[in-house]
């Protein structure tokens, strides 16, 4: 009894698996549409530079701050999720608005060092977008004295 009660569930599963694996057959057509489509239709984006070195400055003023210009070189709008800096004495802020394709954006960084210790330092930006470098590293560096 119990190996026909085995069989059974047995029988039952294969039966259940096979109507799921049943392929779903793509024209060649359709599928060059879907490549050219995804070819056509991409944001990229471009930094001016991707490194800001702020020199020496005084610890009396220890707030410096300075501007990523980047462009669009892609054939889609351009979307910035993210700008994430490495700590919190480093505060980014990004265009919020899609960037059209050949336009221009912005990310200024702030770099606070107000109750921080004089010295060399450097810190990194991570900003995630819809481009098709979905991450870019952005790095500010310095010397407070």
């Amino acid at each position: 009894m119990k190996k026909i009660v085995f069989l059974f569930v047995m029988a039952l599963m294969a039966t259940s698996l096979r109507a799921q694996v049943q392929t779903q057959k793509v024209s060649e057509s359709e599928v060059e549409a879907v490549a050219t489509t995804k070819a056509e239709n991409y944001a990229e984006i471009k930094f001016d530079t991707l490194r800001h070195d702020f020199g020496k400055f005084s610890k009396d003023d220890p707030v410096v701050e300075c501007a990523f210009t980047f462009t669009n070189v892609g054939t889609a709008p351009l979307i910035i999720h993210t700008a994430m800096a490495s700590c919190g004495c480093t505060v980014p802020t990004f265009t919020k608005t899609p960037v059209k394709p050949g336009e221009k954006g912005v990310i200024s960084v702030t770099y606070d060092g107000t109750g921080k210790f004089p010295g060399h330092f450097q810190k990194t930006v991570s900003v995630r977008s819809n481009a098709v470098s979905q991450l870019v590293r952005l790095t500010i560096e310095g010397t407070m004295e």
